[in-house]
């Protein structure tokens, strides 16, 4: 009986530490990408607007794990196609290769003058 109330005791707490180790990860995975996504982004903002295409890469030596995907495309309106010269949406995911359902995604809307 007390062996018993013993097995599940342990079952129930090494599931919980399984959980924590998996919360921890994730979290330190979204912070880091979130960061990496920001830097990114003013990167980008510095750059010609005309500079500015999709591409992939990753973050180098110090963040290993870390890969971006880049897409600018122009943003149309119906009816009014003069103003697609002037919009563009930049979509950028920060992912990791080892875990696929680690993803960050940020999508930022540039008027260019």
């Amino acid at each position: 009986m007390s062996l018993s109330i013993i097995a599940i005791a342990l079952t129930a707490l090494l599931t919980i530490q399984s959980q924590g180790l998996s919360l921890a990860g994730e979290a330190k995975f979204s912070t880091t990408a979130s960061l990496l996504a920001q830097s990114k982004m003013a990167e980008l903002e510095g750059m010609k607007a005309e500079d500015m295409i999709s591409d992939s890469g990753d973050f180098g030596e110090d963040f290993p794990d870390y890969f971006w995907d880049l897409n600018v495309q122009e943003v149309s309106f119906p009816g009014e196609e003069e103003f697609t010269d002037y919009l563009r949406q930049i979509d950028l995911k920060i992912y990791s290769k080892e875990k696929e359902h680690y993803q960050y995604s940020i999508r930022l809307y540039e008027f260019i003058p």
